[in-house]
């Protein structure tokens, strides 16, 4: 078998761009120990329910500053929760990199704060060696969250392949 690749998570980034509409009450990476690592955070909406939600996720690559690599597409959040079984295989692939540690687990409206919490590396490392082999490198996952047509969050996780 081939030789695997190794995730390592090195910064994230939540930033809130309507402070009336969400707010970030934690957003972070954790290091328990030199195996166990997570990142978690916490959105407080603060105009819920909120039944209309888009998102656009775009993975980057770091070349001479950050440039787009594979794919970025923006999806209607609410129908892909609804019908997550039919999902086109890469959104559902982007999806399921964080979903099981989220309460985002079922389609809108969303009436309560949403949570990813303790994303653990070991998740995304078999998610990018046996499901979706990545060249080494570093590389963001951006992605801006749409509440009604309107930009509310970006958020944006920074990781190195090796």
């Amino acid at each position: 078998m081939g030789s695997f690749s190794t995730i390592t998570f090195t910064n994230i980034k939540c930033t809130p761009l309507d402070e009336e509409f969400a707010s970030f009450e934690y957003c972070y990476l954790k290091s328990v120990n030199r195996t166990y690592k997570y990142m978690s955070l916490k959105v407080n909406l603060l105009k819920s329910p909120v039944t209309k939600v888009k998102v656009n996720v775009a993975l980057m690559q770091r070349l001479s500053g950050y440039k787009p690599f594979l794919y970025n597409v923006t999806v209607d959040a609410c129908k892909l929760l609804g019908n997550y079984k039919a999902a086109n295989p890469l959104l559902k692939y982007l999806s399921g990199l964080f979903i099981p540690f989220s309460n985002m687990n079922h389609s809108c409206p969303f009436n309560d704060n949403i949570i990813v919490e303790k994303l653990p590396i070991d998740h995304l490392n078999t998610q990018t060696n046996f499901v979706l082999p990545f060249p080494k490198g570093d590389y963001a996952f951006y992605s801006n969250w749409f509440a009604y047509d309107i930009n509310r969050a970006d958020v944006r996780v920074y990781y190195t392949i090796s």
